[in-house]
C-alpha cells in the first residue's frame, strides 16, 4: 500500500470528518457544548422549553427532599420500641373473644407470695 496515493489522503480526510461528525452529533445530542472546526466550542442556548424543564427538575427535587425527610421521621416512629409494644398489647387484646372475656383463670397472687 502506497500511502503517498491520493485515495489513502482522501480516505484518512473522510474518516476524520465523519468522526468529527459523529463526536458532535454525540455531544449535542447530550447537550455538551459542540466543538468547530479549530476547535473552539459553541455552546447552547437556552429556550424556554429548556427553562421550563430546569425549573420542573428543581421543583421535584425538592419535593422528593422533602418526602425523604418525612419518611425518616415515619421510619423512626415506627421502629421506635414503644410503638412495636403498643402494636404488640392491641394485638394481644384484639385476640380475646368477647364471649371469653370472662372465662379467665385468675390469679392467686398469695399461694405465689407465700411459696
Amino acid at each position: 500500500m502506497n500511502f503517498g496515493e491520493p485515495g489513502f489522503v482522501l480516505t484518512i480526510i473522510m474518516v476524520c470528518t465523519v468522526a468529527w461528525l459523529a463526536n458532535n452529533w454525540i455531544r449535542a445530542k447530550h447537550g455538551y457544548a459542540l466543538e468547530d472546526e479549530w476547535g473552539g466550542k459553541t455552546e447552547r442556548k437556552d429556550d424556554a422549553e429548556a427553562t421550563k424543564l430546569r425549573e420542573t427538575n428543581a421543583k421535584l427535587l425538592a419535593m422528593v427532599e422533602k418526602q425523604d425527610k418525612r419518611m425518616a421521621a415515619l421510619e423512626t416512629i415506627v421502629t421506635d420500641k414503644g410503638y412495636r409494644l403498643n402494636e404488640e398489647i392491641e394485638a394481644l387484646r384484639d385476640q380475646t373473644a368477647p364471649d371469653t372475656a370472662d372465662s379467665g383463670v385468675p390469679l392467686d397472687i398469695r399461694k405465689q407470695e407465700e411459696a
